[in-house]
Parts: C-alpha cells; structure tokens; sequence
C-alpha cells in the first residue's frame, strides 16, 4: 500500500484557520458571540481540546458544558418551538432546502473542516458532505406530504370519519458520533427540524466542529434562532441531562452506550430511535464476477478507513468462488493508498485517535495469536499519520476470536469459504447484530432470495451500502443489538411526532338506538360486520391479481 506525505493540521487546510475555529466554539450551548471561547472556556468548568488525528495536534477547544448548560439550551430550543411548529410544512421544508444549497455552495470549507477533525481521506469527505445535499432534497420535496393530515377509514362508511393528524414532539435531543460528524447529525437533526420540532445536538467530543458550523449554515437558510442548538462537553456530562430535558433521543453509537440511553429515555417516557453496532457480513455466491465483486468489497470493507457503521466486517464466499474472490480481493485491497492530504491522492484517511488505533491492534493481535494467516496489510503506519493502520486481510480466523464475534471498526476484514448458500445465510445471521449486509451474484433474482433470509436491516445485493443508504425514501435502521427505530424514508420523519386521531360523528352518539329493539340491532350489526369483511376481501383479491398483472 502506497502512502501520500502527511499534512500539517492547519498549513494544509487552506479555508481554515484557527480564528475561523474560536468563531464556531463561540457558538456552543447556544451563544452568539465568538469572543466566548476565543482562548478561553466558554461554558461549564473549563474547556475541551480538539485534535486533528492526522497530525495529533491540537487545532482547538470548545465548551466543556455541564447539566446547566444543556437545560438554558434545551430552554431556548422550547421558546422557538412553538412558533415553528405553527409554520407551515411547506415553509420548513423551504428553509431545509436552501441549507442543502449552501452545504454545496460552501463546501471546500467544510470538506477542509471535515478533514481537520476526523483525518478522513479526502474521498472519503466527499462521499459525506454529499450524502447532506442528497437528504436535504427529499426533505424539502417529501416531507409536507408526509406530515399533512391523513384520512383514514372510520368506524362505518357514511357513520363516521376518522382524520390523521401529526404533531411535532416537541425539543429532539440528538447525540452524534465522530466517524461521519456531518451526515449522522444531519440525518437525525433535519427531519427533526422539518416535523416541526427544535434540535438541541451533541456532538462527539473529537468532532464537534461539524456540528457548530452546519447550525451557523442553518441560520444563513433562514432557520429561525434557538431551533438548532449545539452543546458541546463530555459524554458522561452532557448526555445524560440532555436526555432529561428532551422530549425525544435520536443516538448513535456503540450497542453498550445504547442501552444506557434507551433505559434513561424509558424512564423518561420518552421516544428514541438508536443506530448502533454492527458486525456486517458480505456474502459472495459462487456465481458471482469476482473481479466487481473484489472492488465492491473493497469499498464495503475499507471506507473511512472501516469507521463506517454499515461497513463489512466478515466474508463468506461459497467454495467454487473462493480462491479467484480471494486473489482478486487481495489484489484490489493491496492498491489502496494510504493518506491524509487536502486532495485527492489518498484512498483511506486516519482512524480517529490512539484509542481506536489500539482496538483495531488488538484485533487483528488476537486473530494472529488464535491461528490467522494474514494475507494483506496487518501494520499501523505511523510513517503515514499518528494512527493509520493498513486495510488488513485475514483468513483461517478462529470463531472465538474477537474480531470475529465483536465490531472492529477499522480497515479489518475476515475471509472463509463456505459449501453454499445455505452455509453463508446461517453463518452471516450467527450474530446478535444485524445492520447491514451485501450479497453479490450474477443471478439478481437468486440475490434477492437470499437477501430476505439475512437478518439485517438493510441488504444490498451486488452493492456494499449505497443501494440501501442512499435510498432516502427507505427507512434504514438494525436489527437485534443494532438499535431500535428507523432513519429515512416517511419512517425516519414520523419518528418525530403524535399521531392524534380526530374522529367525527354524522349521525349522532354512536350508541344503541333508543327506539330500535336491541337483538334486532345485533343481529342486524353482526350481519353487516360480516358482509363488510367480505367485501373488504374481495377487493383485496381484486387488488392482487391487478399487481400480478
């Protein structure tokens, strides 16, 4: 693997320089003036450093918020809701619009941003910043219709009518991770916004400049302030009190963090809605063009360096495959570059600090001392970036090894062969996790079969995660400990309401007649129930064998 030289934190990112970083602190917990945070803390009891994981160094602090400060955001979020819950869909949906047009219009100097804090290739970046654009269109041409009210049927045709409505609940709490700081909390906060809700985010710790300069973006498309709030601080501090203050949790991160929100959020009474570990399987049947097949697996196994929750993790190829799979996968893996530059040179970027590093290490330490054979890669590259690691191959891994049983989260994948289909459906359900997949086969329709039997969220077929994440208009979400609740799609804006039922009455109270004797009404009642369901089963059939047609 090939390496590009490595940047300085801030030399290198031309839009960027460290005044442009203090203004977007100042934002933090909701304060207007940069001068807040320009060299000292600005909320709480002191301040949090960032670093740039390309380099190590530090290029920032933000606010170190505590319990106070979330509870002023969480209030100010409260005073501009109501106001825009009142506003039209059609208005909302205009403002989410125009933030989508200047995500684009000003994307060098996020695209600088994103790398500076998360020491992504600069592919890598592009891939991210463009998924914002791509959800902010379908919001603003879809959500209005999605939240206008809904007839439905009511208790009697021509007795009564029953009417949908959809209500916003209220301040959304969103908790964001550091691997895709941009998309995950736009991809909760946005349809949030649209429904008529206000937003207070928190970011991770390791990126929450992202964050501070999408809500500084969504002011300039007309957001009215207060609606999105950002406060930044400490996991264990912030998060738990937004949760408390919130009248829904979106979260994502790991399945163990997930559980404490879900609990907190139920003892609330709350809703939430949490995207969470994975330990993605790829399965390549033994009709499949291993040459596409390779390249495919190398961007579900390898983007973003592996610190992508949809990413592939375990391989199971039917035997005929295996060999001419392997070879070509190997082959492919072997000419990703290794880089962190502001260009294009470089395949993979960073993984994001020391900490990760040492999990993808151990890993791949673990697999070696259990037997593995690794094929490809298996090094940090220091040489590289402070906490680059090599796309690494593995074969012959032990079933009890860890980065067989738990998610690596970095460029590290498993390969074995597997007798046929059947084998590599059970293997790639033998996981308590079930995000998201791929299938790969010459045969579409044998691809599809064997994806309704994988137990994932999403499935892809001849596609490592594009078919299904960049579906807007399908909900995504896991299965098992892979969360709760679904992003996207009409799913992914309802999340965010009350349905309330209004239904109307043409003939009066619906109640025994007074004036009609009462086994005559029953008999009459129970009569028209049964020829009412016999109808509604013919259309039914009507239905299917038009759509059969």
């Amino acid at each position: 693997m090939s390496s590009t030289d490595p940047p300085t934190a801030l030399d290198d990112a031309p839009t960027l320089a460290a005044r442009r970083l203090d203004d977007l602190a100042g934002r933090a917990a909701g304060r207007s003036d940069p001068a807040d945070a320009r060299g000292e803390p600005a909320a709480g009891d002191g301040a949090l450093d960032v670093f740039a994981p390309a380099t190590g160094e530090r290029i920032g602090s933000v606010p170190a918020c505590d319990a106070s400060d979330v509870d002023a955001a969480v209030e100010r979020a409260r005073e501009a809701q109501a106001e825009w819950a009142a506003t039209p869909a059609e208005e909302r949906a205009a403002v989410i619009g125009r933030f989508g047009d200047l995500a684009v219009d000003r994307r060098d100097e996020l695209l600088d941003l994103l790398q500076l804090e998360t020491g992504k290739s600069r592919r890598t970046a592009v891939e991210e910043l463009f998924d914002v654009p791509t959800g902010c269109g379908y919001l603003a041409n879809e959500a209005p219709g999605v939240l206008a009210d809904e007839r439905r049927a009511g208790v009697a045709p021509g007795i009564a009518t029953a009417t949908v409505t959809y209500e916003p609940v209220g301040v959304v709490g969103v908790i964001s991770p550091w691997n895709y700081p941009l998309t995950l909390s736009m991809a909760d906060a946005l349809p949030a916004l649209v429904a008529g809700n206000a937003v207070v985010c928190k970011p991770d710790e390791k990126t929450p400049y992202g964050a501070l300069a999408l809500g500084e973006l969504l002011e300039v498309a007309g957001l009215p302030d207060g609606l999105f709030q950002v406060v930044t601080g400490e996991g264990p501090t912030v998060g738990p009190a937004l949760i408390d203050a919130v009248d829904y949790v979106a979260f994502t991160g790991s399945t163990e963090t997930g559980r404490t929100v879900a609990e907190r959020a139920g003892r609330n009474l709350i809703g939430c809605s949490l995207e969470l570990g994975g330990n993605n399987p790829l399965v390549v049947l033994d009709d499949a063009d291993v040459d596409e097949t390779a390249r495919g697996a190398v961007q579900a196994c390898f983007s973003n360096a592996g610190q992508l929750c949809l990413s592939a993790e375990r391989i199971y190829v039917e035997e005929p495959a295996y060999e001419p799979f392997l070879d070509a996968f190997v082959r492919e893996t072997e000419r990703l570059t290794l880089g962190t530059g502001y260009d294009y040179d470089a395949d993979l970027g960073s993984l994001i600090d020391a900490a990760q590093l040492d999990r993808v290490r151990s890993h791949v330490d673990d697999a070696r001392e259990r037997g593995a054979t690794v094929l490809t890669g298996g090094r940090a590259r220091s040489d590289v970036a402070p906490y680059c690691y090599e796309p690494t191959v593995l074969t012959d891994v032990d079933p009890d090894a860890t980065v067989a049983c738990e998610e690596t989260f970095g460029p590290v994948v498993s390969v074995a062969s597997v007798p046929d289909a059947e084998t590599a459906i059970r293997a790639a359900n033998d996981s308590p996790y079930g995000l998201n997949a791929s299938v790969w086969t010459g045969d579409r329709d044998r691809g599809v079969e064997v994806a309704r039997q994988v137990d994932c969220g999403t499935v892809n077929v001849n596609d490592a995660f594009l078919a299904t994440w960049g579906a807007a208009d399908a909900p995504m979400g896991g299965f098992g400990d892979s969360g709760l609740g679904r992003r996207h799609g009409p799913e992914g804006i309802r999340r965010y309401v009350e349905s309330r039922t209004i239904g109307v009455s043409r003939v009066g109270p619906l109640t025994f007649p007074d004036r009609i004797p009462t086994d005559w009404f029953v008999r009459g009642a129970f009569a028209a129930l049964s020829l009412g369901r016999r109808a509604s089963r013919g259309v039914r059939w009507v239905k299917r064998r038009f759509r059969r047609r």
